[in-house]
């Protein structure tokens, strides 16, 4: 192939996705005094952030002066079966605040209590009610306030620019290759630091929250360029989304209804999650109906329903219903929230749930139960990151929001997603200026790894093969959802690795007709690749760890062993090979520790 022509874009720093995680990390370091390019795979605005419904939890301690910030990481750690990187938590749970109270002075404009304060909700798995929200638009209303803020900093904004491969310097990153989605026309980013905000993985699975974004570019992007991704053996699948119709199956069901008084019921009527209260929750969770009740309606005792339990508990829990035959006619069960809440209520707090239903599903959810099920939502493995930096094992790479791991461990809390982006986000952009503050040198870019990026993307373009990309993507989501779902064993996850490595040879067959411009053929093409990767390290992880904690759930396996939960499962690349090791997790300091034997 001739030499590509290309345009090229040089930047102190290059941010790779404009959600939360990635709007807050460019802010960050165009405040430090660096040039910035934010590089978003679809329209400035569009990111999946907005599709977060219920909250951002930060201990504000408005409704619960109780709360604070020890309180909210013992929370994490325990949602997150205490394999969480300790100093994340920590930091995320004393940051979140600042950063809450920083959108507003921004200019978001958060539900207030009666005396004006910021107002917070109940969700899973957190003691106090500590999730500031917009309604159910949360997501919607900090991307805006983000958005708004940025694009008076000065940042560069490349739309609709889809990052391909990142290129290396002898060991550290020194820019990355992509193209437009519009023209297909090439295009190059020369940095000196490097950050990843890519959000998720879960277009590999076939049923889930997820938009068309979420392909796993940033972790394949980090793997590739040699670093360290943990923990992708933990995928949540949140509990509630719409079932029916099946043309909006996995569309989000927010946890802020169960916040706001609904409650989980069988085919049978039964409040069924009173079933399935495990030992570890029991000493604040209440044990039977009765004080549930009363806990909605008087929440001077602290003791949480069971229909807030964290989410891989309730996930679990309704697939167990299901089942067992217990389910709602399309194969989930029943959010009822009309007993408890008057209309105006639901109309008032839950306005986009209300017209959701309303137009597509024709369910009045001020009327009738919603039919919800658990579906894919979220990853809490990714890039491995040094806790105060966010910074990879590869120099001048950094990671932060849904791409990076160790935050959630085995499991993600509700509302700490939106306050992670924020926390991760602004550190990841503070410390990505000062490592380019400190480049030494000179800013190289070898063009052999242009031409070869540029190379890989053309290919399926010009190869004589006859597979469909969507063909292959279509059944590497059906394996997926099949054999590396909520509940998993050693014989389909081999057999999941065995029709992925099939996949993998069908996907280098690829052929898409027609041109570069406004092909979407050959944008599903050049997704496969991380895809395919993202959805290996899933399942090699997986297999790995032979134990059931959190979002991984091993029915041969389906005790928690203490010995796993001292240890990260490690994926690194190695001359085209997958590696994968068990490397101990960080030690928590005794001041810390102490939490843990307290009852707040």
């Amino acid at each position: 192939m001739a030499t590509t022509s290309h345009e090229t874009h040089e930047h102190d720093v290059i941010v790779i996705g404009a959600g939360g995680a990635g709007l807050r990390a460019a802010i960050e370091a165009a405040a430090q005094g660096a040039s910035v390019g934010l590089i978003c795979k679809s329209l400035l605005g569009k990111a999946h952030t907005v599709m977060a419904e219920g909250g951002i939890a930060a201990a504000l301690g408005n409704v619960w002066p109780e709360d604070n910030w020890q309180v909210h990481f013992r929370d994490t750690m325990r949602g997150g079966k205490m394999l969480n990187n300790w100093r994340m938590a920590q930091l995320h749970a004393q940051e979140a605040p600042d950063r809450v109270l920083e959108l507003e002075r921004w200019g978001a404009l958060f539900d207030r209590t009666k005396d004006g304060r910021i107002l917070q909700r109940d969700f899973g798995g957190h003691r106090y009610a500590r999730l500031a929200h917009v309604g159910d638009r949360t997501g919607l209303e900090m991307i805006r306030t983000l958005q708004y803020h940025g694009i008076h900093q000065g940042i560069d904004v490349y739309m609709e620019c889809n990052v391909q491969r990142l290129l290396k310097d002898g060991d550290r990153v020194c820019g990355a290759v992509g193209y437009w989605r519009k023209d297909g026309e090439i295009v190059v980013f020369k940095s000196k630091a490097v950050v990843l905000a890519t959000g998720g993985i879960g277009k590999a699975w076939k049923v889930t929250s997820n938009s068309w974004e979420y392909t796993g570019d940033g972790h394949s992007l980090a793997l590739w360029a040699g670093a360290d991704l943990i923990d992708m053996e933990f995928v949540q699948f949140h509990p509630t989304h719409m079932v029916w119709p099946l043309s909006v199956a996995g569309l989000l069901v927010t946890e802020g209804v169960r916040g706001d008084g609904g409650t989980l019921k069988n085919n049978k009527g039964e409040r069924f999650m009173f079933n399935y209260i495990p030992e570890f929750f029991k000493a604040e969770t209440a044990d039977n109906i009765e004080e549930a009740d009363r806990w909605y309606t008087d929440k001077k005792n602290n003791r949480r329903t069971p229909d807030l339990l964290p989410r891989d508990e309730v996930a679990r829990a309704i697939t167990a219903e299901v089942k067992a035959g217990r389910g709602s006619p399309h194969g989930g069960v029943f959010l009822d929230i009309c007993t408890r809440r008057p209309a105006d209520y639901i109309r008032k707090r839950l306005p986009s749930m209300y017209h959701q239903f309303k137009e597509l599903a024709g369910v009045d959810i001020t009327r009738e139960p919603m039919e919800v099920g658990p579906a894919q939502h979220y990853v809490m493995g990714g890039v491995r990151v040094d806790a105060d930096s966010t910074a990879s094992t590869v120099p001048g790479l950094f990671a932060a929001g849904e791409c990076a791991g160790g935050m959630h461990g085995a499991n993600r809390l509700g509302g700490n997603s939106l306050s992670d982006l924020v926390v991760f986000g602004r550190r990841a952009g503070l410390h990505a200026a000062l490592y380019a503050k400190n480049f030494g040198g000179q800013l190289a870019v070898d063009r052999g790894q242009v031409e070869s990026a540029a190379r890989d993307l053309l290919e399926p373009l010009e190869r004589s093969g006859s597979e469909n990309p969507y063909t292959i993507q279509a059944d590497l989501q059906q394996s997926m959802h099949t054999l590396v779902g909520i509940i998993r064993n050693e014989a389909d996850l081999k057999q999941a690795l065995a029709k992925l490595e099939v996949l993998k040879e069908r996907a280098k067959k690829v052929r898409v007709e027609g041109g570069r411009t406004y092909n979407p053929g050959w944008h599903t093409a050049l997704d496969l690749k991380s895809l395919l990767t993202v959805a290996e390290c899933s399942a090699v992880a997986a297999l790995e760890r032979k134990e059931s904690r959190g979002g991984h759930t091993r029915d041969d396996h389906p005790y928690t062993d203490d010995q796993w939960g001292k240890v990260n499962v490690v994926l690194r690349l190695r001359n085209g090979a997958l590696q994968v090791s068990r490397e101990p997790l960080p030690e928590m300091p005794e001041d810390l520790k102490a939490l843990f034997k307290e009852r707040q």
